[in-house]
């Protein structure tokens, strides 16, 4: 519903110009807000109002006899969001239909029947002049707030300083969360205490995976239940650069909550995004320092590495003790979209994971710097012996994955462990060890946390300088059976995949395959014949299990 400031039917009905005038239906928009007065000169006119105006009329146009036209009018000033009619029934019509007046109650569309010796201009001037001093008075006590905001991040007051101004003026409990650090500021001063838990109830509610609500960069105003009656409810989302970082909720627990209400909130909510944008900035700073530190870290030029570490005790990082590097890559959940996640669309995902890592790495009590670089985030951690150090790591990504995944359900992510070692001049190996475990574990294994010691093998076929030799033994055992598959649209490598997974057992084979015992047998005599191999040769099988695994490495 959008924001309309002005008088409400109850208070026009007040004016001294409409003491002779009655409230025949729509009792229960009694509340509704005018804030502009129209007079319907000919039946069209609807074509050109607007949600929140008063609409004035006569009975002239009204045909006694036709019920369904007049029907039809309030209908369509219902769905227009009219905030009401005032129509002069009489001398035009003795009175309305009580069926008309049923359709306006049902829609809670109020109609006052104007007296006959009121001008209806006489109304609209009133009305008019009193919207006016209305709206006035907010534009007076919103630039009061304005001020008070500006004059709050002026002198460096938090967020929940900016609550507090919310909750002031509005005179209702209001909780601001903050998507990116999972942080809850809660205003709600007069609030009993079974009050507040229901309150912070329907803010961790709000944030469930099944209600899309949450998504809504636009304000939500709904009717929800708080102790025995229900309350309208207002949540404004945080948005900045696209993204949303949290949500301003209040409920109208004390007093009802209307355009100036919406006002406040519009006004605070623009000036905790810039707060927030602020703080991000500084932290993009901080995060770009100690990304171009980690940068030198690992260089291959010998300056470089030099200047960063006699720079490391400004990182807290010790020379000697033990390093082991984690990069961590990501991927959209949505096929449709690349594999490889753009630097682009990263970088409002980015800094949060950076906070949120870094608030485990305290949690734990780990000593280290968290880099950001391309679409990869990078993280260094010292410890200051070897022992246990996997079991901490465990630990560590355990909860990495919790956090993240909890918080950005699009996205999956892979975790490449590194090899710990001792110096801090020597992690520059532990983050080639890390590159090529997340590189790797994409292709052989499901598991989104992948150590270089799992690696087996291809600890040893990862090798840069291997690639042209993995080419060739590639090429010379596995390539044909591949294009005899791809020409005659067979199946014979899925097959020799089973073979091995299934330690040759035929039967166990063909229940994978859904294929009959005799055909797989034929399979593997093909399979044979093709790569003039023997599978009960151990060396030709260790050969095709290899290839089979070289591959999935050259993503063949």
């Amino acid at each position: 519903m959008s924001r309309q400031n002005g008088i409400s039917i109850e208070d026009i009905l007040k004016l001294d110009v409409m003491k002779s005038c009655n409230l025949i239906a729509g009792f229960r928009g009694v509340r509704n807000t005018a804030s502009r007065v129209n007079i319907m000169a000919d039946p069209d006119i609807l074509e050109w109002t607007t949600e929140g105006e008063f609409l004035l009329t006569t009975a002239y146009s009204f045909h006694k006899d036709n019920i369904d036209e007049q029907k039809e009018l309030i209908r369509n000033c219902a769905s227009k969001k009219l905030a009401g009619i005032g129509i002069k029934v009489i001398p035009y019509l003795e009175e309305l239909d009580t069926k008309v007046l049923d359709l306006a109650n049902d829609l809670s569309l109020p109609i006052i029947d104007i007296h006959q010796s009121i001008p209806l201009s006489d109304i609209m001037t009133v009305i008019f002049k009193e919207i006016f001093n209305k709206q006035a008075s907010l534009l007076s006590r919103i630039e009061k707030i304005h001020e008070s905001l500006m004059d709050a991040m002026l002198e460096g007051s938090g967020l929940r300083d900016l609550t507090k101004i919310v909750q002031e003026n509005v005179k209702n409990p209001v909780i601001l969360h903050l998507n990116y650090s999972n942080e809850i500021i809660e205003c709600s001063k007069c609030t009993e205490d079974s009050t507040y838990n229901e309150l912070l109830k329907e803010v961790y509610e709000f944030y469930d995976c099944n209600n899309s609500k949450n998504k809504l960069k636009k304000l939500t105003e709904d009717r929800v239940l708080i102790g025995d009656k229900y309350v309208k409810r207002m949540i404004m989302p945080i948005v900045i650069r696209e993204q949303i970082y949290g949500h301003l909720f209040t409920w109208s627990t004390n007093m009802p909550l209307g355009g100036f209400d919406l006002s406040i909130i519009e006004s605070v909510s623009a000036t905790i995004a810039l707060f927030i944008l602020q703080e991000l900035s500084v932290k993009e700073v901080e995060i770009r320092y100690r990304s171009e530190y980690f940068e030198d870290l690992i260089s291959i030029d010998l300056k470089r590495k030099k200047k960063a570490l006699d720079r490391s005790r400004f990182f807290n990082l010790q020379l000697d003790n033990h390093y082991v590097i984690e990069v961590m890559s990501f991927k959209h959940k949505d096929e449709n979209k690349d594999d490889d996640m753009s630097l682009e669309y990263m970088q409002d995902y980015m800094n949060p994971m950076v906070a949120i890592i870094e608030e485990i790495m305290v949690y734990l009590n780990f000593k280290g710097i968290v880099s950001t670089k391309a679409n990869g985030i990078q993280i260094l951690i010292g410890f200051n012996g070897d022992i246990q150090i996997s079991h901490r790591l465990e630990e560590f990504n355990t909860k990495i994955m919790e956090s993240i995944l909890n918080k950005y359900d699009n996205i999956d992510i892979k975790i490449g462990i590194g090899r710990i070692y001792k110096g801090l001049e020597n992690v520059d190996k532990s983050f080639q060890d890390a590159v090529r475990t997340v590189r790797i574990g994409k292709v052989i294994t499901d598991k989104d946390v992948v150590s270089f010691d799992q690696l087996g093998i291809f600890k040893i076929l990862s090798q840069d300088l291997l690639q042209d030799e993995l080419e060739d033994f590639y090429n010379s055992t596995l390539k044909s059976l591949v294009d005899y598959d791809e020409k005659r649209s067979t199946e014979l490598v899925r097959t020799l995949d089973e073979y091995f997974k299934n330690n040759g057992n035929l039967t166990r084979i063909s229940e994978k395959l859904f294929t009959h015992y005799n055909t797989v047998l034929y399979r593997i005599n093909r399979i044979c014949e093709i790569t003039d191999m023997d599978l009960s040769n151990p060396s030709h099988r260790l050969n095709l299990e290899i290839a089979l695994k070289i591959k999935e490495l050259l993503g063949k």
